[in-house]
This record gives C-alpha cells, structure tokens and sequence, in this order.
C-alpha cells in the first residue's frame, strides 16, 4: 500500500490531465499571490528591522514559512524572552492551519506520512481558500489531478512568498519608511477576501471572525486570533446547517 502511494505522488502521475489541473492551479493562484508577495516583501523588512541579521532572516523565512507567525515572534525576540514561549506564541498564531490540516485529510489521506507533511508545510491560506473553494463539492477525492492542482498553487506560492521576503531581507533597507507598505499587504490581501464572500454561511464566518477578532486585541500571545478563527468556523458550520441553500450555480469538478 505505501508503494502505491508513493507512486501516485512521483511524477509518474504527472500525465496530461495532471498537468492540465497543474497549470490551472498556477492560473488560478496568479492573481491572489500578488498579495502573498507583497505580505513577504514587508515581511522580510520587518524581520531585519526588528534586530535579526540577514541571514537569520532568511533562514527564518525558509525554515518558518508562515508570515503570522514570525511576525508574532520578532517582538518577544526583541524582548529575549524565553525560547519556549516564543515557539508557543508561533503555534497558537498558526493554530488554524491545524483546521486547514482537517479539512484536506481527506484529498490526500491516500499519501504517506511524509508526503502528507510536504504537502502540509506548502499550504497557505490562499491556497486553502482557492483549492477548496473548487473541490467542495467534488464527487471523489484523492485523486491525481486535485493533488497536482494543489501542487500548481502551493509551490509557486512558496516561490514567490520566499522570492519576495530575500528581496525584503536585502533590498528593503532602500524603502522609504514613509510608504506604508504594511497597510499595502492588508489591502492586497483585502482583494482575495472580499471577492470570496459569496453565500450567507460566509459573510457570517467574516462578520463573526472580524467581531472575534477586534475585541480580543487585548489578549496575549494573539490569542484573539485564534479566537477569531475558532468562532468564524463554529459560524459558518452553523450558518450551514441552520440556512437554506439555494440551488448550487455550477457543477463542482469531478477529478
């Protein structure tokens, strides 16, 4: 059986409807991860005005691969607190990537235990959004072509959000501090969002997450974040159950 699997994630599956769903996923992600290069250029300023040399910087950015959480991370490290609390305030900032996780069990439980943790450090959030935004409601699961679609956005998003952050690491001392480029990142980031919202059990998630996440601000360790990703899920599950669906506008892909 892991024979099996291993050779449904070599490129022995990479046959032309594999690379069609491929090439669609680098299609559908072009748009979206102009953000996530924007959201890694500031990143890496921010990592190198925080304290952090070049090369600790880039190697955060490899090894780290989550822009919340080493953002979440550079003000303890300035202040030097403990190693471990650092590390704790990293994964409850990242703590939905454990709901993500979840919710792609069943697209790739097939894979070894290797390859899922492969495919599990690549996701981001966009990728998250786009892959089950168009796999929602597919009649089978865990084959080639989703695994090759999600390939197509998580690898060129791991290019490009790690592209940008070097650039931000080695050229972003040369960006006047004037520019704002925080506020850049959120509204790009804004621009996949929005456009997403398009039932009920959606806006509720939004509304609930934004409410969630505004008022817990205050809490430590960005605990209001991830009290803001647990109420938005728990609204939009229940939103699910409790609306009434209209008929569905497309047919979702069936490979």
């Amino acid at each position: 059986m892991a024979q099996n699997r291993a050779v449904n994630f070599s490129l022995r599956s990479f046959n032309d409807a594999a690379r069609r769903a491929y090439l669609t996923g680098l299609r559908d992600g072009r748009a979206p991860l102009t953000a996530v290069g924007i959201w890694g250029f500031v990143t890496g300023i921010a990592m190198v005005k925080s304290g952090l040399t070049e090369s600790m910087a880039a190697l955060m950015t490899l090894l780290v691969y989550a822009g919340s959480a080493q953002l979440a991370a550079l003000p303890l490290l300035e202040a030097n607190a403990p190693l471990w609390l650092i590390f704790a305030a990293g994964m409850v900032v990242n703590v939905r990537f454990i709901i993500f996780g979840a919710a792609l069990h069943p697209f790739f439980e097939r894979y070894s235990t290797w390859q899922r943790m492969v495919l599990g450090f690549l996701i981001i959030d966009v990728a998250f959004v786009l892959f089950v935004s168009r796999y929602a409601d597919a009649r089978r699961v865990g084959t080639a072509q989703q695994l090759w679609y999600y390939l197509g956005i998580t690898t060129t998003g791991w290019v490009i959000w790690n592209s940008t952050s070097m650039v931000g690491i080695y050229l972003g001392g040369l960006v006047p501090a004037g520019w704002g480029l925080e506020y850049a990142a959120v509204l790009a980031l804004m621009t996949i969002v929005v456009p997403l919202v398009k039932s009920r059990p959606m806006v509720c998630c939004l509304v609930v997450s934004g409410v969630v996440a505004w008022a817990g601000q205050a809490l430590p360790l960005r605990l209001g974040l991830v009290a803001a990703v647990l109420a938005g899920v728990l609204a939009g599950m229940m939103a699910e159950r409790a609306l009434p669906r209209p008929g569905r506008s497309r047919t979702a892909p069936d490979d």
